[in-house]
């Protein structure tokens, strides 16, 4: 059964950041964090041109525009209660926000106004089913993954920016692993392909007792699978989230939320060969991860770790850890816990 669990950019004020000299080659970045008004648990998270936006529990929508110096709440209000764990945003204006939770609790909506506006796009038509993630290729070209419907995961794909799904074919997706999971953790557990050459191309990663990624080529019409190199030891182990670097190169990350601090295989990369394992310290269940050019950064609760060399080598960084990721323009942005969001930069990086 599928766990459900976990259940800047050139703005107008520029950023200032802190950093520590590590080596004799390079500075560390530090997480400049803030705290929410309503202490919710955040889960999605998304970087626009000239926005930042992190969604979670009770309906909850903040979006900032200066870089993450003050927030604004643009939720979802007068609707039932339900969970956002995904956000998908187009421009500064459009956006759209998943929750989660059985059957007609998981619904998607829509705002074209930067958020002073929401309506219902669409509701869960499975009163079994549970969204997971979405993800889009542009602002057409979308997937949503679900928890099995029928004894097969819910993979459904919309060419009219969300309005109108239809469910990919059993046929077009591998069998199901025994006691197989899929987590709604951070957002980033279905991906899109991005970057030259990646047209059509996406991933999501799976848990429980069969840690793997299932790959499309595509947009999204027929799936194959592939093992990954991560825990997969309990019910609640796996495949966490996914992400790429900006060389193209696509990562999976995970653990077990059941042993967040446990000290296992927590990242894996995919190369020519295949999946292999990835050494970042073994320092817990990870949860998401963003690059900004070379810098990559992966999270969980309990901590963080940074590359500097696009996700080859790791190092913890200091600070508290969080669920969810993003990047864009110079800046990669955090959400976890309590209403915890922060930033964090390279743009001042400074050579001693």
């Amino acid at each position: 059964m599928i766990m459900r669990i976990l259940l800047l950019l050139p703005f107008a004020l520029p950023f200032v950041f802190a950093s520590v000299c590590t080596t004799a080659a390079e500075t560390e970045p530090k997480w400049r964090s803030s705290q929410l008004e309503r202490k919710v648990s955040l889960r999605g998270s998304a970087v626009a041109e000239a926005s930042l936006w992190v969604t979670g529990t009770e309906n909850a929508v903040f979006k900032s525009l200066d870089g993450g110096g003050s927030w604004q709440d643009v939720s979802v209000v007068g609707q039932p209660p339900t969970d956002f764990r995904d956000i998908e945003v187009f421009d500064d204006r459009t956006a759209m926000v998943m929750g989660v939770g059985s059957g007609s609790e998981s619904r998607l909506y829509l705002t074209q106004d930067g958020g002073a506006h929401w309506k219902l796009l669409y509701e869960n038509p499975d009163a079994t089913g549970f969204f997971d993630a979405i993800a889009f290729w542009n602002r057409n070209d979308g997937m949503l993954l679900g928890d099995p419907v029928e004894g097969y995961y819910v993979v459904m794909l919309t060419r009219d920016g969300g309005r109108s799904w239809s469910r990919v074919a059993q046929d077009h997706l591998p069998p199901m692993k025994p006691k197989e999971a899929a987590f709604a953790a951070s957002g980033n557990t279905l991906i899109a392909g991005a970057g030259a050459g990646a047209d059509g191309e996406a991933w999501f990663t799976t848990g429980g007792f069969a840690a793997s990624v299932y790959s499309t080529a595509d947009f999204g019409q027929s799936w194959t699978r592939m093992p990954v190199p991560l825990y997969a030891e309990t019910a609640t182990a796996g495949g966490y989230a996914l992400a790429q670097n900006h060389k193209g190169q696509v990562f999976v990350l995970g653990g077990d939320f059941q042993n967040r601090p446990g000290e296992y295989p927590n990242l894996a990369a995919l190369g020519d060969q295949g999946w292999y394992a990835v050494s970042a310290g073994q320092r817990g269940l990870r949860t998401a991860m963003s690059c900004v050019d070379e810098l990559c950064v992966i999270t969980g609760k309990t901590g963080s770790d940074v590359s500097f060399d696009h996700g080859a080598n790791w190092q913890p960084l200091p600070g508290e850890g969080y669920y969810t990721l993003a990047a864009g323009r110079g800046v990669i942005l955090a959400a976890g816990h309590d209403g915890r969001v922060a930033t964090l930069t390279m743009a001042d990086r400074v050579e001693p």
